[in-house]
């Protein structure tokens, strides 16, 4: 891992940019955070959208669990922002702006080549970052994962023992194989759902949070599209990860 650049932001908070191999990311840490005293993670998730277009809403989840005292971290996906485009990605996204320009429902073959791949690449590299931040001595774990593709949450969650517990957005492309897998997540679960999302299957959000395995599992429902998240959704989130990682 090299750090690129550092800034201090108005609330103390230190942003450094930093690059892991070809993989760029930024991470977040309370001015609290020191050698003598190290804070927990969270990882955080976000849609194949890039970094830059991203920042604004990572940069506010990122100083909202710096009030809590956690360092918040986050990488570009493969194929998104800067970094190189991928072909067969590229490809399943034109398909699914077509079915959806057109009115048709998304295919299964469109979904598990639009995420299936991603998770297979995006999981590994989300364990290497993981390994370099927490060699930082001011992280200290435990870890927490926010966000993001539902399913790269869900990967994780199952194969990386370091995070305790997991936020997911709930969200309708989800390849029917990783029901199967979220049958295997344990850990506890926090999951948000817009009810009204006009691109999101409701349905679909609710029958994988009954796959979920986990004993504590816990689904917020609120009324409104994509972008109407209340704010308290995002207190209660906070609550969740204070419980679980402190």
């Amino acid at each position: 891992m090299r750090f690129t650049t550092e800034q201090r932001l108005d609330d103390g908070v230190l942003e450094r940019e930093f690059t892991l191999g070809e993989i760029p990311g930024i991470l977040w840490t309370p001015a609290s955070a020191s050698t003598s005293a190290p804070v927990p993670l969270i990882l955080l998730g976000h849609p194949p959208l890039g970094l830059h277009k991203m920042y604004p809403r990572l940069v506010a989840r990122a100083q909202h669990a710096a009030t809590e005292g956690f360092a918040a971290a986050t990488i570009e996906l493969p194929g998104s922002g800067d970094r190189p485009r991928w072909a067969a990605a590229e490809q399943a996204r034109a398909d699914l702006r077509r079915a959806m320009e057109a009115g048709e429902p998304v295919s299964d073959e469109i979904i598990d080549a639009l995420i299936l791949p991603l998770v297979d690449k995006a999981v590994p590299e989300s364990q290497a970052a993981l390994d370099a931040l927490l060699s930082l001595p001011e992280i200290g774990g435990p870890v927490g994962y926010s966000g993001g593709v539902i399913s790269v949450g869900i990967r994780l969650a199952v194969v990386d023992p370091r995070i305790v517990a997991a936020g997911f957005f709930a969200g309708s492309f989800v390849p029917r194989t990783m029901f199967e897998e979220a049958r295997q997540v344990t850990i506890p679960l926090h999951v948000l759902l817009q009810w009204d999302d006009e691109g999101n299957d409701r349905q679909a959000a609710l029958d994988l949070f009954d796959a979920f395995g986990s004993r504590e599992k816990s689904l917020h429902a609120n009324m409104g599209g994509h972008t109407g998240v209340p704010q308290f959704a995002g207190e209660d989130a906070a609550g969740f990860f204070a419980r679980h990682l402190r």
